[in-house]
């Protein structure tokens, strides 16, 4: 850890709290499906204020539900539950919306997918949101979030982007805005799951440095070593609780399996030995694991490479570097551990490997496939070409790091087929396919199943058994057992050797030393990162996002978002006045101007609203073939051009874009918490008509922080099926319509499951509209806001006096 700093809590001592609860579950039933099933069972549950307890079960189990319910985040169908001494559900009142306001107080939750927890895009402006809904003093605000950030180590990253880190680093934000809220009691459903071994430990310090200080911590976690840590482990079967076990006396005692208990026995024995002081060995293996691969990449040559990664550098969209001229080879029949801190580019690695990204320089070939090819001097990578994608689908297959994203189809069967068929099999050989990897996964159960209502381990077993059927040559996993339980993470191991002994080359990405043990070889890609004689992960990670920093630095940032919101409003409605070539220069210097005081490169801003540009140019088109005064220039077919036509396409183009960019700065340069600020401010006169102007204000925000989580959403499902010899990137035109219009259902289910994951974030972070809500950042009108509203005055003088001067 970096920094020491004690946490301070909002318990009583412990002593005092022995005698009360904080959690109390009698006879508790929920059901997902209208009591056609139950998720969970007649679950009776007391834990005590001071006490930390850990649920573990299967996959399917019921765990991460009866985490929501202790976390006041679900109300069940039956029976009774007080939270924080609130009665929030009873068989007669049902479920009391008052009390569960008041219990969510002080209840913090970490959520499964940390993704799904992030409201913002400044890394302390989210760890901030909680303690503003709380009404923490804005004097205040500032400490919880420099404290809550330097016990999970992310310090450095406190203008960073969260949206754009890595699911680890995510992680720790998430955890990080449940601390400076300093709950009662904390509810976490696997916390580490995403983590390396160092932020691992970091993360399991900061829980027992806050059961030490008196919170309530209940931890959901498939790993044995932190469950032991508890004081009570909680084992959960088919939606009940099946034992309960004090902590601190050996993993064996959260084995779900009961049928054997001497093979039970000998397994966690097993496990026991491979995991004990987990962070030791995994540094043994990683230490050893560099030495090997200097020994493979530097003084041997490899006799049958299969991988070969050349020099190859990557870098984010806003310029942050991921991988630097990092150079690899993986053998023909090999398996290869990925390793390395989180956010050191191992998932990139696998995405460029699978041609989903293109690197900025360097080459990757695949089996023989130019997947990114070098030219000139400089050594820019070309993407590879339609014909080299179709034959690298066929070859690799590649597990996503969300499995959910993975899935798109109706059912869990239907999913798994969808690569044997894009291949052209018989559907009599797609069935045998479909049967043989759902059985080698044991998940067979759950072939008619929708893949959007299993758990997120189900989901990752579904995700696998998708690729298995392709029966790829080459076999990229990106952590395949997270989320997942013991009994799954075996079964995965076990289909790791078995895919060996078939001769298939797996590349492993994991932060498990019982899954690096099972390679060949262990590559380190934290090695890639050069730390310029400073090897601390914090330099690493300060440094993470400087592009990011320097646009929030610039002249546009800077600006009160009240101020910079209506002046950009009335410039972009202005642009549908102009009307004369005159005006559109005007505009254009203009948007240059504010462009170059954001410092946002115009080239890339471009790229990120190329899809409203391909729209505007088909509209182009349709009025220059369709305006048919003035005279003639040309003529194509039976569609005369004209001078006429030319200049009213062309104008409503600019006038399109300029719209379109001058919204695209505002994205660019204002967080939705400074955005949901200027909303409500602007909004408040509003209120004298009964309107809820601080929900509005933050939907509203959040609507634009939706944005790019539902093209990540589409991207991704698009990748999902290309990686599966979907047609939407290699088919023919018609093809690719089709599949196309078949990722809809898909977005529409994404969309409504990030929806709900939003909701439940807003109720874990106390949000409860304006009441009582104080604001860390305060709004205040400056000198750059009073240039800002003279150069609009300015701007709107100058276009309405322009047809008149020239």
């Amino acid at each position: 850890m970096t920094d020491s700093s004690p946490i301070t809590v909002t318990t009583t001592n412990r002593t005092d709290a022995a005698d009360r609860f904080a959690a109390e579950l009698h006879d508790v039933r929920f059901s997902y499906d209208d009591g056609a099933s139950w998720a969970l069972d007649g679950v009776d549950l007391d834990i005590r204020m001071g006490e930390h307890v850990a649920i573990v079960g299967a996959n399917g189990s019921g765990k991460s539900t009866l985490g929501r319910l202790i976390a006041g985040l679900a109300a069940p169908d039956a029976g009774t539950v007080r939270l924080m001494g609130e009665t929030v559900y009873s068989p007669d009142a049902r479920a009391d919306a008052e009390a569960y306001r008041h219990a969510r107080h002080g209840i913090g939750a970490v959520f499964q997918n940390p993704e799904d927890q992030i409201v913002t895009t400044v890394t302390a402006d989210d760890v901030a949101f909680g303690p503003e809904n709380l009404g923490v003093p804005r004097e205040r605000i500032g400490e919880r979030v420099d404290r809550a950030l330097a016990a999970v180590d992310m310090a450095g990253s406190a203008e960073a982007d969260p949206t754009r880190m890595s699911g680890g680093q995510q992680q720790r934000v998430a955890i990080a805005g449940m601390l400076a809220m300093r709950p009662g009691m904390l509810v976490m459903d696997e916390p580490t799951a995403m983590l390396d071994v160092a932020a691992r430990a970091e993360v399991m310090a900061v829980i027992d440095r806050l059961h030490a200080a008196g919170t309530t911590v209940v931890h959901i976690t498939h790993g044995r070593d932190e469950a032991d840590r508890a004081d009570r482990i909680v084992v959960m079967e088919a939606g009940r609780i099946v034992r309960i076990e004090s902590g601190h006396r050996g993993a064996g005692l959260i084995d779900t399996d009961r049928t054997n208990d001497t093979d039970r026995t000998n397994d966690t024995d097993r496990a026991d030995t491979s995991r004990t002081d987990s962070a030791q060995s995994d540094s043994t293996l990683t230490d050893s694991a560099q030495s090997d691969s200097d020994r493979v990449d530097e003084a041997e040559t490899p006799s049958d490479p299969i991988i070969t990664v050349d020099h190859v550098s990557f870098a984010y969209p806003d310029g942050t570097p991921v991988i630097r001229d990092r150079s690899l080879t993986v053998n023909r029949g090999e398996t290869v551990a990925i390793v390395g801190r989180n956010g050191c580019g191992k998932s990139t690695l696998a995405r460029l490997l699978c041609a989903l990204d293109v690197p900025a320089h360097g080459g990757i070939s695949v089996d023989g496939i130019p997947v990114a090819v070098p030219r000139g001097p400089h050594r820019i990578s070309r993407a590879a070409k339609r014909a080299d994608l179709a034959r690298l689908r066929r070859t690799v297959g590649y597990v996503m790091q969300h499995p959910e994203r993975q899935l798109f189809a109706d059912t869990v069967g239907e999913d798994v087929a969808y690569g044997p068929r894009n291949m052209g099999l018989s559907e009599a050989d797609v069935a045998d396919r479909v049967t043989e990897s759902l059985r080698l996964l044991g998940i067979e159960h759950l072939a008619d199943r929708s893949p959007f209502a299993l758990s997120g381990g189900q989901q990752r077993l579904a995700a696998i058994a998708g690729i298995l059927a392709c029966r790829p040559k080459i076999l990229i996993m990106d952590e395949p057992t997270s989320s997942l339980d013991e009994r799954a993470s075996a079964r995965i191991h076990e289909l790791l050797g078995t895919l060996r002994r078939q001769g298939v080359t797996v590349v492993l990405i994991t932060h498990h030393a019982d899954e690096m043990r099972l390679a060949d070889r262990v590559i380190d890609l934290s090695e890639a990162f050069p730390s310029g004689g400073e090897p601390s992960d914090r330099r690493y990670r300060s440094d993470r996002h400087p592009r990011r920093s320097r646009v929030r630095s610039s002249f546009v940032a800077k600006l009160d978002p009240r101020v910079k919101m209506t002046t950009f409003l009335i410039m972009m409605f202005t642009a549908f006045a102009i009307t004369t070539p005159a005006q559109l220069a005007v505009a254009a210097a203009i948007v240059l101007a504010i462009l170059a005081a954001a410092r946002l490169s115009p080239v890339k801003l471009l790229h990120t609203i190329r899809m409203f540009l391909a729209l505007f140019a088909i509209m182009w088109v349709l009025n220059l073939c369709f305006t048919q005064s003035g005279t003639v220039l040309a003529t194509i077919g039976p569609l005369p051009i004209t001078d006429d036509g030319l200049w009213v396409a062309t104008l409503y183009f600019c006038r399109l874009v300029l719209v379109i960019v001058l919204g695209a700065v505002i994205l660019h340069t204002t967080t939705p918490t400074a955005m949901t600020d200027a909303f409500e401010a602007l909004l408040r006169p509003l209120q004298r008509f009964g309107m809820h102007t601080d929900e509005l204000a933050l939907v509203m925000s959040l609507a634009l922080r939706f944005i790019p989580t539902l093209t990540a959403e589409t991207r991704s499902i698009i990748d999902a099926q290309s990686a599966r010899g979907g047609s939407i990137e290699t088919g023919s035109p018609a093809k690719r319509l089709r599949a196309a219009v078949a990722i809809i259902i898909p977005i529409f289910a994404g969309t409504l499951r990030h929806a709900d994951n939003l909701s439940l974030a807003l109720d874990a972070r106390s949000y409860e509209g304006g009441a009582h809500r104080t604001h860390w950042h305060r709004l205040a009108v400056g000198w750059r806001d009073a240039a800002l509203a003279a150069v609009c005055v300015l701007y709107v003088a100058a276009i309405a006096l322009l047809p008149f001067v020239v």
